[in-house]
């Protein structure tokens, strides 16, 4: 074994054994230190031999299931790399790869790591516009995508490999030609930690997407620390709710839980369907699961004690967990879902790890291997302020950089501390409490308002699916707290329940932090399904200025005694 894989699963091992040990795996966790490494040759093709454990399962929306063991799996990449390589990709030459959850999603990532090439996931759901954006800034050089996403490289004029998979597509190779290819894979030089491996581009909220890029080692070996926060095992079934073209798919669909040997379950719907999800969790033995707030709450809306599931672990990321999401679900369950935070930029940095003590509504401590700080508007350490990384040393699952903006990663990156941009506060005892996005917190009559503290008080409410509270322009108080809220199937918007939410807000909130003015509507979402709350306040100033209000919109003074 290399003696980077060696190290590799000495620092894993250790994390396993220390599973519900927080202390100890905090204290003295250290990161293997590398030079070279493969993940995919060093690790994963060492693991997988003559192991008949399954690897990936995935169930298609007809019932059809894919089942690949270890072994089948790390054999079939290495004959799609040397397919790859006939086709003409080269070690750091740029992949763009949009498909759906499917089998050959895996083997193509795999055999990009054997490479040495770099991947950049696209979601399905992208536009020929975002396309041409990741070709202008991204350096495309081939794309690999299924029938209905060729169809949108049509107009593009790039030069580029064309492969196809799952059908065919006049002009486009055929994926199924990697069938005939040689098994016995042998890489073209040795793998520096440093190199890149992964571009991906941010999901946008608030401006045009950043292209992170991560490293041989900052994504493979930087997952260590999001296999400990969500408690992997190896013989697991782990089930993460995540489209590909994400981080998150990367994260725990692929990385965490082949550290760790456990199995990748995958429904592969064309729509999210609670009770079919329930379902085949319990049909194919889900034991760790990992969800979003948005998936949570739909699942809610089913009657999740009627489904005999297996679980030991479940988890939540993308954005904060609401407490009256993980109250809702240990009545149902009797587990308790552990919150974490990350980054794109970032592995798993922050989370309520197995065996541990939690406080409801908090994300937790620091994970092995990453030390945070909070930073105040001045710049100095307090309990409360910007969410930061010691860089001194820096963790290994902090990205390489920003590939188009190498200003902007010297000034995050080249200081004592990474910020990430979120806003935090600590207790006593050592728990993070998200408060927000930096720009997203904002004053009320000289009052600081976190929109997330006043969102998780409105869900609480029966009728209420989603909310997003934001700023509206008041000429006395500066601004004034306003809710956008999504109605759960079946409630209808009237002035009765925006009165009834408004007086359930005020019951169970600060008089500073009251909310006074509520909207019913959709939010608008990023594709990545993240609240797009920076044009919730773009609407909402031009309606202020045009004194206008919305269709289902009611103010506090609307009702007596308001």
């Amino acid at each position: 074994m290399a003696s980077g894989a060696a190290a590799f699963i000495k620092a894993r091992d250790f994390l396993r054994d220390s599973r519900t040990d927080y202390e100890r795996a905090y204290r003295d966790f250290a990161w293997p230190s590398l030079t070279q490494f493969n993940w995919a040759l060093d690790y994963f093709d060492v693991y997988a031999r003559d192991n008949a454990r399954p690897a990936l399962i995935v169930v298609s929306d007809d019932g059809n299931v894919e089942k690949l063991s270890y072994a089948a799996i790390a054999a079939r990449s290495s004959r799609v790399a040397n397919w790859l390589r006939q086709q003409g990709v080269r070690r750091g030459d740029r992949i763009l790869l949009m498909l759906p959850n499917i089998v050959p999603l895996w083997e193509i990532m795999l055999a990009a790591i054997k490479l040495g090439a770099v991947l950049i996931p696209a979601t399905t759901l992208l536009a020929p516009e975002d396309l041409e954006d990741r070709f202008e800034r991204g350096g495309v050089k081939h794309v690999l995508t299924d029938p209905t996403g060729a169809a949108k490289f049509e107009g593009l004029s790039f030069a580029f490999t064309r492969i196809v998979v799952g059908g065919s597509v006049a002009g486009w190779r055929s994926y199924a030609e990697a069938d005939g290819a040689l098994e016995a894979f042998e890489a073209d030089g040795p793998t520096a930690v440093d190199d890149p491996l992964l571009i991906y581009f941010t999901s946008g909220t608030t401006a045009k997407p950043k292209l992170v890029t991560h490293t041989h080692q900052s994504y493979p070996v930087g997952h260590l620390a999001t296999m400990y926060w969500i408690g992997l095992q190896e013989g697991d079934v782990h089930y993460n709710i995540s489209s590909p073209g994400w981080a998150k798919h990367a994260w725990s669909n692929f990385f965490a839980p082949w550290n760790a040997g456990a199995t990748v379950f995958v429904f592969n719907y064309q729509r999210f369907d609670a009770k079919r999800t329930l379902e085949q969790m319990v049909e194919h033995g889900v034991t760790t699961l990992c969800a979003p707030p948005t998936v949570w709450r739909m699942l809610m809306l089913e009657d999740l004690s009627a489904y005999p599931l297996k679980l030991r672990e479940i988890v939540g990321a993308g954005e904060p967990l609401n407490p009256e999401v993980i109250r809702q679900v240990k009545e149902a369950w009797g587990i308790t879902i552990r919150d974490g935070y990350g980054q794109t930029e970032t592995t798993a940095q922050i989370g309520n790890t197995p065996g541990q003590p939690i406080r409801p509504g908090s994300m937790g401590r620091p994970l092995p291997g990453y030390r945070v700080a909070l930073i105040d508007a001045d710049g100095q350490e307090w309990h409360e302020g910007e969410l930061s990384l010691r860089l001194e040393p820096a963790p290994v699952g902090l990205m390489k950089g920003y590939l188009d903006d190498p200003e902007k990663s010297e000034r995050l990156l080249g200081g004592a501390f990474y910020p990430t941009g979120d806003v935090a506060s600590r207790d006593s005892e050592g728990y993070y409490w998200y408060v927000g996005r930096a720009d997203d917190v904002f004053k009320s009559a000289d009052y600081r308002i976190s929109p997330f503290e006043l969102e998780s008080v409105l869900i609480e409410h029966e009728a209420v699916l989603e909310a997003a509270v934001i700023p509206s322009p008041d000429p006395l108080r500066l601004s004034v707290p306003k809710a956008i809220v999504a109605l759960k199937p079946g409630q209808v918007p009237s002035a009765e329940l925006a009165q009834e939410i408004l007086a359930f807000a005020r019951a169970n909130l600060a008089a500073y932090k009251r909310i006074r003015r509520l909207e019913f509507g959709e939010l608008p979402k990023t594709i990545s399904g993240k609240i797009r709350r920076v044009q919730l306040r773009k609407d909402e100033l031009e309606q202020r200025r045009a004194d206008a209000r919305g269709a289902h919109e009611y103010w506090e003074e609307d009702f007596a005694g308001g």
